[in-house]
């Protein structure tokens, strides 16, 4: 058999052509090295230092690397923790990375040394990896009630609001539902277990404030300012933690807001009918989350009738000790400028399941899941030099079966589509369907030895059994992109593109070979 003319077959150079594209949509670097800047925490050393948070969907190759810190090289995640962990609270850090070099400052969180960045290792081509192998937390959360499109779109809007506000990137927040038409949203946020935005997202945050039990201004519209800087918002200087009982503390944190026009005349127009009580009026403004009290706070005497847009917002904090319950109160108020500036959900959303998968947990399931592709690619070669005996026969099913997988990835990743543990089964699958579309041209081709039908005609009785397979693969797969709220997306997408490129590239291609095979 003659290669030349094997090359010169346009099925086969249309193959090559793809081939190529899709190694360049990869762009694979495999020996890149050093941390890769997943997200940078709002008004953390890195974001004051300068350094920025990755953009959504932001192509991985072109994130932002650490190189080293203090001149020391980094060139895993676990170098990077290792050394952030021996950092001592207000040390100056320098940090290089391949866009620059900043200089922190270290700071306290969760009582130890942080410098407000979530990293990975150096991505090693443009696949983006879902969060089984990267590492996250993938949340769904439910309606309690059914809603029309419109709200599920103002939904989506404002919890993608709140994530943004709470400083996340690698954020993923999309609709999905399951095979009974029940709704759902998929929230996935790249890096480890955030407590905190589980417990946020998972808030209606209806916000209002009261007085005399009228409502005087809600959270999102109402308010036009939220200050989150140190000048204005923190613990409270005028209220120190106090020991409630033997082992519980409160702190109060406090910061500033500032109301719409309408807001403050409204505000105005309640209280211009107080009473003055000394320095006080007669009653309190009082603070509503989610129905239940928040603070309650004494109305100067002076601002009765008076259209006020700047008010402070106060708030408490409890915990076992002094440190806990002032680390507390900061989440609380974090969490509460989040939804003054959002504003309140639609509807309350059910938490209906939480996965949690840790960065160092997600590179095992990568490596094993390159050992499984090896593995099943490895065992469909032995079965097929064991059923036809031939070297010349095995070599063209490898190199085919090979491509395939490449073509699958180079799409996925053309098209910013993730791949997880369930896209790496579907591969599998459409591996399995293309070698058994492969065994039928082979057969046709080499074990139906009758005189009366030519090589052309066992072609196309052999196409025609791939295309019929082929389609009641993909029927079978589109129940798959909504069964299980949609966690089975990632390996109906997988599955389909993979038998796809076949059908269309890899199949006639190898039909090529076959076709020189059966001369010979």
């Amino acid at each position: 058999m003659e290669f030349k003319r094997i090359f010169k077959k346009g099925r086969v150079l249309v193959l090559a052509i793809f081939l190529v594209l899709a190694v360049l949509s990869i762009n694979p670097h495999p020996f890149n090295e050093g941390a890769a800047i997943r997200s940078v925490e709002f008004n953390s050393s890195a974001s004051i230092a300068g350094i920025e948070n990755p953009k959504a969907n932001l192509v991985p190759l072109k994130r932002e690397v650490i190189e080293a810190i203090n001149n020391e090289p980094v060139k895993t995640i676990a170098d990077y923790y290792s050394k952030e962990a021996l950092f001592e609270i207000g040390e100056p850090v320098q940090v290089k990375t391949n866009k620059g070099l900043y200089k922190l400052i270290t700071k306290e969180k969760d009582g130890k040394p942080n410098l407000g960045m979530v990293v990975l290792d150096a991505p090693k081509s443009n696949l983006r990896l879902g969060l089984d192998l990267q590492g996250g937390t993938r949340i769904i959360l439910e309606p309690q009630e059914k809603i029309s499109d419109e709200d599920m779109d103002i939904l989506l809007l404002n919890l993608n609001q709140r994530l943004n506000v709470y400083g996340l990137s690698d954020i993923t927040v999309r609709p999905t539902s399951d095979l009974e038409g029940n709704k759902y949203i998929l929230i996935e946020v790249a890096g480890g277990n955030d407590q905190e935005v589980i417990e946020l997202v998972g808030k209606q945050g209806k916000f209002e404030a009261k007085v005399s039990n009228q409502s005087v201004f809600k959270g999102g519209n109402d308010v036009t300012y939220v200050c989150r800087s140190a000048d204005c918002s923190g613990l409270s200087p005028y209220r120190a933690p106090q020991q409630i009982a033997a082992d519980q503390w409160t702190s109060t944190f406090e910061f500033s807001i500032t109301l719409s026009r309408e807001a403050a005349e409204k505000m105005a127009s309640v209280t211009k009918n107080l009473k003055i009580e000394g320095e006080y009026l007669s009653e309190s403004i009082i603070l509503y989350l989610d129905d239940k009290v928040v603070d309650e706070l004494k109305i100067g005497s002076s601002l009765k009738g008076q259209a006020v847009t700047n008010i402070a917002i106060s708030g408490p904090g409890i915990g076992r000790t002094r440190a806990e319950s002032q680390l507390e109160a900061l989440k609380n108020m974090k969490n509460l400028q989040t939804i003054l500036i959002t504003g309140s959900l639609p509807v309350k959303l059910d938490i209906v399941k939480t996965d949690t998968i840790s960065p160092v947990l997600g590179k095992e399931f990568v490596q094993n899941a390159v050992k499984m592709l090896l593995i099943a690619i490895a065992a469909v070669t032995v079965i097929i030099l064991i059923r036809y005996k031939k070297p010349s026969i095995v070599i063209p099913v490898l190199i085919t079966t090979l491509s395939e997988v490449a073509l699958t990835l180079g799409t996925l990743s053309l098209f910013g589509a993730n791949l997880d543990i369930a896209g790496i089964a579907g591969i599998l699958v459409a591996i399995g369907t293309g070698v058994n579309d492969q065994i039928i041209i082979l057969d046709e081709l080499t074990l139906k030895q009758r005189a009366e039908t030519n090589w052309i005609k066992r072609m196309k009785n052999a196409f025609f059994i791939i295309v019929a397979a082929y389609l009641t693969a993909v029927v079978s797969m589109i129940p798959l992109l909504f069964a299980g709220a949609g966690l089975l997306k990632g390996f109906a997408i997988t599955s389909i593109v993979g038998v796809t490129v076949g059908v269309l590239i890899t199949r006639p291609a190898f039909g090529a070979v076959a076709e020189e095979l059966y001369k010979e």
